[in-house]
């Protein structure tokens, strides 16, 4: 089986992060969020992958290459204008519609069982399968509803939590039958959620949904990015950590150079090439991306910081996201915020429940 991972989108809700990187590249206890997909497809011996790009493609397409490194063959197509879900699919369809065919979200976080996926879908013998999530509050998602033999009976769009006719959440994942593209319109802005699903419910034509009780986000938010980094960190999602496992729950990259007296209580992830200096002490869960610096006497707890960020001597850093190469300089203390790339905090700056575009300088 083939498949496509949609990576064509803005990841407008992720701003600040995403200013400068593309949503599917967004790092996850260190690695990007497509790297982690692209690992899970490995895992279930799918190796013939298409991704489409749209949003700063060279960051995608640079970092994977051909995917001869993963032991996969990678294929790309780039979206001058974004053609919206199906539509990118169908761009693809010569690639994907010799047989039953994958479609996963690029930017989500998950372990679903896709060998479950496809026996639940050949069972059910219809065009489409669409994996769904049980979620406590459907206001957030777009929503799936069915019968008692799961075939999908009607969609809502996020609707209010009292209106929601189901707790089941469409979760981006879907195996189709090669007939779906005869649904979808060349050359045309569609999507599968607002067209083609419904489309298929006019018609009388069945389809079936899948409901996982695995792991499952879908990191749109500031909110669900940060969980998803230490719901990793804490074991709850099977994904490969990067790095050398040295004490339970603390996992080290090469090079990366930590003074004796520095205080490390797990979880924590630290990539490679960093320097954890002098009476530092991170208190996890804490991901510290490669090449970062994290200077004498600081504190840092509950926080994600991307590559190349420096926190000065005795800073503190507490409940935030650090985009790449973000500078606190001494003394300063973050709360609470998220900051772009390469912001600047200046010394003993207190910067508190605030957001910061790539190269702000704050304080």
């Amino acid at each position: 089986m083939r498949a496509m991972i949609m990576a064509a989108g803005l990841g407008t809700r992720l701003m600040p992060l995403t200013g400068v990187i593309p949503k599917p590249m967004v790092p996850i206890a260190g690695y990007p969020a497509i790297g982690h997909i692209l690992h899970h497809l490995r895992r279930h011996d799918i190796l013939e992958v298409v991704i489409n790009l749209h949003h700063l493609p060279e960051t995608i397409r640079g970092f994977f290459g051909d995917g001869a490194s993963l032991g996969m063959s990678i294929a790309y197509s780039f979206e001058e204008e974004l053609m919206g879900t199906a539509g990118g699919v169908k761009n693809n369809q010569s690639f994907l519609g010799g047989g039953t065919c994958l479609i996963m979200s690029g930017d989500s976080l998950t372990d679903v069982d896709l060998g479950a996926v496809r026996a639940a879908h050949r069972e059910s013998g219809g065009v489409s399968t669409v994996v769904t999530k049980r979620v406590d509050d459907p206001s957030e998602y777009g929503v799936v509803v069915t019968d008692g033999s799961r075939r999908v009976l009607g969609f809502q769009e996020k609707p209010a939590r009292e209106d929601a006719l189901s707790d089941l959440c469409n979760c981006g994942i879907y195996v189709f039958e090669p007939e779906i593209f005869d649904l979808i319109p060349a050359d045309t802005f569609y999507d599968f959620g607002r067209q083609v699903f419904p489309g298929l419910l006019e018609g009388g034509v069945p389809f079936h949904a899948y409901t996982t009780g695995r792991y499952w986000n879908d990191v749109g938010s500031l909110e669900a990015y940060r969980d998803g980094n230490f719901d990793v960190l804490a074991g709850r999602v099977e994904v490969v950590v990067p790095g050398r496992r040295v004490d339970g729950d603390v996992w080290v990259g090469e090079t990366s150079v930590i003074s004796p007296d520095a205080r490390i209580v797990g979880p924590v992830v630290i990539g490679s090439g960093c320097v954890i200096e002098s009476g530092a002490e991170l208190v996890g869960p804490v991901v510290v991306g490669d090449g970062a610096r994290v200077g004498a006497s600081c504190r840092v707890t509950r926080s994600v910081l991307w590559e190349e960020c420096a926190v000065g001597p005795g800073s503190i850093l507490e409940d935030s996201l650090l985009a790449r190469g973000v500078r606190l300089e001494s003394g300063a203390g973050v709360r609470r915020s998220a900051l772009g790339e390469g912001c600047r905090v200046r010394a003993t700056a207190d910067v508190c429940d605030a957001t910061a575009e790539p190269g702000t300088e704050l304080g």
